[in-house]
């Protein structure tokens, strides 16, 4: 998942800034939209594998615990974005462009989708995929953002 994570700051820094203030605000801004490419990969694979594993219900609870798991990082991540002064148009929807394609070509390349999907699976169930464990720093900062 980190692919996607440089994929979206490289993405921010084609925002202008004038100073090193908001040039780490929009760096942090890039980073917070990972969020949301986590989340749009998150629900693109367990969609995609419900539809391709015979309408195997875990996949729909696995994207619910997720999402529930979650809520309060994606919640977080958008005020502190406004915070900073907001994502620019179409930024947030690019993150999560990224991460449905990114895992969707995963998939594509995977010899055994089955396989592919139960070890998907597996990543959601055991919190690998959670934001606080696949972006624990930009999390952190986030959180401090917050608190002040």
């Amino acid at each position: 998942m980190r692919p996607l994570v440089i994929a979206v700051v490289w993405l921010a820094a084609f925002i202008p800034t004038t100073n090193a203030q908001e040039t780490a605000d929009t760096r942090l801004i890039g980073e917070l939209m990972a969020f949301h490419g986590t989340k749009a990969i998150v629900s693109a694979m367990t969609t995609h594998c419900y539809e391709n594993t015979g309408l195997d219900n875990e996949y729909k609870v696995a994207n619910d615990n997720w999402y529930l798991r979650n809520i309060g990082f994606l919640d977080l991540a958008d005020r502190v974005v406004l915070r900073l002064g907001g994502a620019s148009e179409g930024q947030q929807k690019a993150a999560e462009t990224y991460g449905g394609t990114q895992i969707m070509s995963a998939f594509n390349q995977a010899d055994d989708k089955t396989v592919f999907c139960r070890a998907f699976l597996e990543q959601v169930e055991s919190g690998a995929l959670d934001i606080n464990k696949s972006l624990p720093t930009t999390l952190s900062r986030a959180q401090e953002i917050a608190s002040q």
